[in-house]
């Protein structure tokens, strides 16, 4: 009878010290995977909080140069802008306008800090009266389309204005556009329309799988966004869908798409690292305003240390694949990092 030595390596030995975990880590965080949010709204000299979302705010044009200059000095180096329109209408127009809310936020921040990247969010939602992310079908309104149903997003005449949109940001001065209304097409559209513009050099962030989840609460309040009918179930993935995401991520591929990524991020890890799994292309990760916000309330609430939990939350993101991650805690982890 032959007898199994008992094995030497024992696990432990590579916990004994912070040293030596900080040796054998498997995963690192830092400033340079994260993407801030920014909100930005019509006004001057105003930095109005986010009542559900601690630390956030909605801010004027004339606020950017400040905090343009604050997130590139913590080593972030990208925001993704969100539009809040002094006046909205059935097609979002604002979202299209040169001297729209989003275009000025865009020039003011490369005129602050001229290396930040700008990420334009390419959607409808914030600059729509009806709060969906598109156009809707109406009767009396642009593009009404008889047939189909009453409050039915149409797909084709949103690409049109989708390309539209992604032009004049470019113009503005974007250096990636971000689609995040998961329409049909909406890769091809927005590739097609920047290369005619002559802005071939400018690459597509897809949200290629973004769910209907119920983690967006607080993000509604933030963007003023919220449907006035419905919810947004008819173009947003089913959260039961796994199989589903990856046929999205491969039509958006096909389409031209330079980044891909998962919205929410926590709650779909498991897709997340099955994404990973089967493209070589740069995934992001969309820490949405409802997991920011429940650590916030846990902590408030003393049940959880915020900073702990929130940097193991990021670090789970990174570990399942993200290269990226679209996070409210950026400017805090940006900090907590370099303390050590």
């Amino acid at each position: 009878m032959t007898t199994i030595p008992t094995p030497s390596f024992r696990p432990r030995r590579l916990r004994l010290t912070a040293g030596i975990r900080r040796l054998v880590r498997e995963t690192t965080l830092s400033p340079a995977d994260f993407i801030y949010p920014l909100f930005v709204r019509h006004g001057r000299d105003q930095r109005v909080p986010v009542r559900s979302m601690p630390g956030v705010f909605q801010l004027t044009v004339d606020q950017l140069a400040v905090e343009a200059r604050a997130i590139a000095g913590l080593g972030i180096p990208a925001v993704i802008l969100f539009g809040i329109p002094a006046v909205k209408d059935a097609v979002g127009s604002d979202n299209y306008n040169p001297d729209g809310i989003v275009p000025q936020a865009i020039r003011a921040i490369k005129d602050a800090a001229p290396d930040l990247l700008v990420i334009s969010d390419m959607c409808f939602c914030e600059y729509t009266d009806h709060g969906h992310c598109g156009i809707i079908n109406a009767p009396g309104q642009p593009y009404y389309t008889p047939g189909l149903p009453a409050g039915y997003l149409l797909n084709d005449p949103t690409l049109e204005l989708l390309g539209r949109a992604s032009a004049v940001h470019a113009q503005a001065g974007a250096d990636i556009i971000a689609p995040s209304g998961m329409i049909d097409g909406m890769v091809a559209a927005i590739r097609q329309a920047l290369d005619a513009a002559g802005y071939a050099h400018v690459p597509i962030m897809s949200y290629a799988v973004k769910y209907a989840s119920g983690f967006y609460g607080p993000f509604r309040e933030a963007a003023e966004s919220p449907p006035q009918f419905g919810d947004r179930s008819q173009y947003q993935m089913d959260p039961a869908n796994r199989r589903e995401a990856l046929k999205e991520a491969r039509l958006d591929i096909a389409e031209g798409a330079d980044i891909l990524m998962v919205k929410p991020a926590l709650p779909y890890l498991d897709v997340l690292s099955q994404l990973r799994a089967v493209t070589d292309l740069p995934l992001a990760a969309y820490q949405v305003s409802g997991e920011y916000a429940m650590l916030h309330a846990a902590a408030a609430n003393g049940w959880l240390d915020l900073r702990r939990c929130a940097l193991e939350s990021l670090t789970a993101i990174k570990r399942a694949g993200a290269d990226m991650i679209l996070t409210y805690f950026a400017r805090d982890a940006a900090r907590w990092l370099a303390e050590g």
